[in-house]
């Protein structure tokens, strides 16, 4: 195929966990070891298992039970497992760093594995001592340092369900996320750095108020320790075996109206998820070291601390942004010899006016990038500039309530600019039409016909599940939909075309915002751009596209609207061009275009407390209805 990116060295191949798994299960090829881990779980998930190393304490009597439909499925029934054994206990005779902390300040922090389990043991003895007890949600409010490692950790110990909480958050939303969740524990840091400004988190999160908070321990950032609660405990309580199915995480996502839901993920289903995708399609191993540019609050928090930790490898964590000072995360790839670093295409795009990397990046071995589709030039940018050409980049897409990866690059194959690769294992996906009829060489919604291990177990508070059907399962009964358009290309290789709740109908044709946003990009002035569907008297709607200049260009609308109809056609002409300072964006660098088109049709934007730059919002408003219509 002339139109791959990156061909597989053999000996990389040779050397890949994908291909010591292929062997063992007695696969062809990747494909066919897809194959037959969605035809036949119960041989695939228990060879997955062993070939990661993950014991459980109680074997289970099935691999899968869907008789409640695919909707309440369980997995790894009747089993016992520990996620805190599986990640950090097991590791504890390992040498070596098992987290590394960079703090804005120049600080740096580590803690060894036996030094980690340990003070894992010690917090988690503290919450018993508090009072915890399984089931009990403990919120984890701080910045991504080695503490949150230990804080994660030790709420799995003790079988409480974990809160993350976004460390940006102001205090309204920190309030929503503990009166949802009823908390009984706030693990808080006293403040943190981020863009050399000082953050009073436990200030913020007091004026967020205590609903039916009991206890706050308080982690100190000038001496990074935890309070004497801790401290004096004697570290000797073992990890407490639970249910396969017990409740591990909270994860919540913003939603469209007003009110965030919390994805209920567990213990077993979550641990073997993560622990394959970080394994196979990212190639993490025991030894490497692996930094992911991102928050607790976003799924990719825990994935980094699961993930890394089930595979025995060393996790450093920063402080702050990953683009202040301008490069910042170049040297910490090269000072921390990161093997594995992940970001957002947003993150690119943003690095990409910053220069290019005058870093030593040589021990890069992959890129693990998600959060919405790339555009071309940057994705090339990232894969030819920062990494030389010979660092593979794994695309991957899931979401909060997925657990895990949907679709992944495979790093044992040709690489596609831009795709996603093909369906990761263990997931039965397609692409299908309005009727529900699968559709190649089109776009269409992005379904999985069959549960996997880490789908969410329902909604917190959805006691009836009636929420969590009819977000995930009413549109082809028995489907799983996600909301994101896809396509599959005549060679098998699947793309995304962004949400389809962002999908425009221009003339009668559907396009998704990054289509409209790459070709902007494309006329080599623009930096960033947020594409949005604006009703008109003909068209039925046409795209305003919100753009942010590169440094040092002036704005020209033309040069825009032209690059766009270049590409796409005149029936895309953008309705408008409207330049902006900033685009809104979540703390994980991930634009929400559809508060963008709230604040256009004067409309409710829903749930913003995931935003870093709601100030961004202000302008929009101003500048797109006084802007001439084109």
């Amino acid at each position: 195929m002339s139109d791959c990116i990156w061909q597989p060295p053999p000996d990389r191949v040779a050397r890949s966990p994908l291909t010591r798994l292929i062997g063992r299960v007695g696969a062809r090829d990747y494909h066919d070891l897809q194959r037959i881990s969605v035809e036949d779980p119960e041989r695939f998930w228990p060879e997955a298992v062993a070939d990661l190393g993950i014991e459980f304490s109680q074997p289970w009597s099935q691999v899968v039970d869907d008789a409640r439909g695919p909707m309440w499925a369980r997995w790894f029934v009747g089993a016992r497992i520990n996620v805190a054994r599986a990640c950090v206990h097991r590791w504890a005779g390992l040498e070596g760093e098992a987290v590394v902390g960079r703090y804005e300040d120049g600080a740096r922090e580590t803690l060894t594995w036996a030094e980690l389990s340990r003070q894992v043991t010690q917090l988690a003895e503290a919450l018993v001592e508090l009072g915890v007890e399984p089931g009990d949600r403990v919120a984890i409010f701080m910045p991504m340092c080695p503490a949150v490692a230990v804080a994660s950790n030790a709420c799995a110990h003790v079988g409480a369900v974990q809160v993350p909480i976004f460390s940006g958050f102001a205090a309204p939303a920190i309030a929503s996320r503990l009166e949802d969740s009823g908390a009984k524990v706030v693990l808080c840091a006293d403040w943190s750095l981020r863009r050399g400004k000082r953050v009073e988190m436990r200030q913020t999160l007091d004026d967020a108020g205590r609903f039916d908070v009991e206890h706050v321990l308080e982690w100190n950032r000038e001496t990074r320790s935890w309070p004497e609660l801790v401290t004096k405990q004697p570290g000797t309580l073992p990890p407490l075996e639970l249910d396969s199915e017990a409740p591990y995480l909270l994860a919540y996502t913003s939603g469209t109206t007003g009110t965030p839901k919390g994805a209920v993920h567990v213990q077993g289903g979550f641990l073997v998820s993560i622990a394959r995708e970080a394994a196979y399609q990212t190639e993490i191993e025991t030894g490497g070291r692996v930094h992911f540019s991102t928050d607790m609050g976003w799924i990719m928090g825990p994935w980094t601390v699961v993930g890394a930790g089930a595979c025995g490898a060393t996790i450093v964590f920063a402080e702050g942004a990953p683009d202040w000072p301008d490069d910042r995360l170049w040297e910490l790839v090269e000072s921390e010899r990161v093997t594995m670093l992940g970001l957002s295409p947003t993150l690119v795009r943003a690095l990409i006016p910053k220069g290019e990397p005058q870093h030593d990046l040589s021990s890069l071995k992959a890129f693990c990038t998600t959060g919405e589709p790339w555009n071309p030039d940057p994705y090339r940018w990232l894969f030819e500039i920062v990494g030389g050409s010979r660092v593979p980049i794994a695309n991957i897409s899931g979401g909060t309530e997925v657990g895990a990866c949907f679709l992944s690059t495979c790093l044992v194959e040709p690489i596609k600019p831009v795709a996603l690769g093909f369906p990761a294992l263990g997931q039965d996906m397609d692409v299908v039409d309005n009727d529900g009829n699968p559709v190649r060489d089109e776009v269409g919604e992005l379904v999985c016909r069959r549960p996997w291990p880490g789908m969410t177990r329902g909604i917190w508070r959805d006691d009836d599940g009636s929420r969590f059907l009819e977000t995930y399962w009413s549109r082809f009964p028995g489907i799983w939909t996600h909301g994101d358009w896809a396509s599959v290309d005549a060679d098998g290789y699947w793309f995304l075309h962004g949400r389809s709740d962002d999908t425009m109908n221009i003339a009668g044709k559907r396009i998704g915002p990054a289509e409209l946003e790459s070709a902007a990009i494309g006329s080599g002035i623009v930096a960033e751009a947020a594409a949005v569907g604006v009703p008109h008297e003909v068209k039925g709607e046409v795209a305003w596209i919100f753009c942010v200049a590169r440094p040092g260009e002036d704005p020209d609308d033309a040069r825009v609207s032209t690059a766009v109809t270049d590409v796409l056609g005149k029936a895309f002409k953008p309705g408008r061009i409207v330049w902006v300072d900033a685009l809104p964006k979540t703390r994980s660098a991930k634009i929400v275009r559809r508060a963008v088109r709230a604040r256009v049709l004067g409309k409710d934007p829903g749930d913003l407390s995931s935003l870093e730059n709601p100030e961004s919002l202000e302008q929009i408003e101003p500048q797109a209805t006084s802007s001439p219509q084109r």
